[in-house]
Formats: structure tokens, sequence, C-alpha cells
């Protein structure tokens, strides 16, 4: 198992992506970086953890492609690459679609209903 293969397929791809996504301190770091590029050492000083448990967020989130890195000097910057969001907006989008048409029919029914205890309360009554 060492020598595993380092290549994603689209399936595998998503599901590291979902993996990096899964961590509350991970999703903070992409929120950090849509502000724009950082150095390693800025980004973790934005958080109450240690450097080298930072490094390994970024380290997953790179291997997740959701972040770049390059170096500036001694400086490793990271950028967001938010291209792999996008499988996770298209399986979102599933859910999306579902909720809007469960929403849609319940507005209908309480609509229907609404207009029926409206006829029923202005009807005469004996």
């Amino acid at each position: 198992m060492r020598n595993r293969s380092v290549t994603y397929s689209g399936r595998q791809r998503t599901e590291a992506t979902f993996h990096a996504l899964s961590d509350p301190t991970r999703r903070a770091v992409l929120d950090l970086l849509r502000r724009g590029s950082q150095p390693a050492g800025q980004i973790a000083e934005a958080f109450p953890v240690s450097r080298p448990a930072i490094s390994k967020h970024l380290r997953l989130l790179r291997r997740a492609h959701l972040v770049r890195e390059h170096r500036e000097g001694r400086n490793r910057v990271y950028e967001l690459n938010p291209e792999p969001l996008r499988a996770v907006d298209s399986w979102i989008e599933q859910y999306r679609v579902f909720w809007q048409a469960s929403l849609n029919n319940l507005k209908s029914f309480v609509e229907t209903e609404y207009a029926r205890e409206t006829v029923a309360s202005r009807k005469p009554k004996p």
C-alpha cells in the first residue's frame, strides 16, 4: 500500500474535496484565502492551533487541489483554487432542486388550504 497512485479520478477527487471540507479549520483557511493569497506563517497566526497543525491542514487542502502553493523567497504562499468546489456545487444543486420543488409544493398546499378556509369562513352559518 505504500506506493499508491497519487492521481485521482473524478470521483476520488470529489471525495478528497469533501474530506478536506469536512474540517472546520480547513474551511476557515479557505475562507481566509478568499481574501487573497497569504504566506503560511500569516495563515497560521490567524488560528489558535500550532503551526505544524496548520501545516497539516494546508497539506491536505493542497492534496485536494483546493489551494495552490508557490514560493516567494523563504515563504510558502498559498492561494485558493476554487475549481474543485464546482463538483461540490454540482452535488448540492441536486438538493437545491429537491428543496425548491418541496417548498413550491408546500406553498401551493398552504395557499389552497388558506383559500378553502377563507371561503368556508365567509359562508353564512345556519
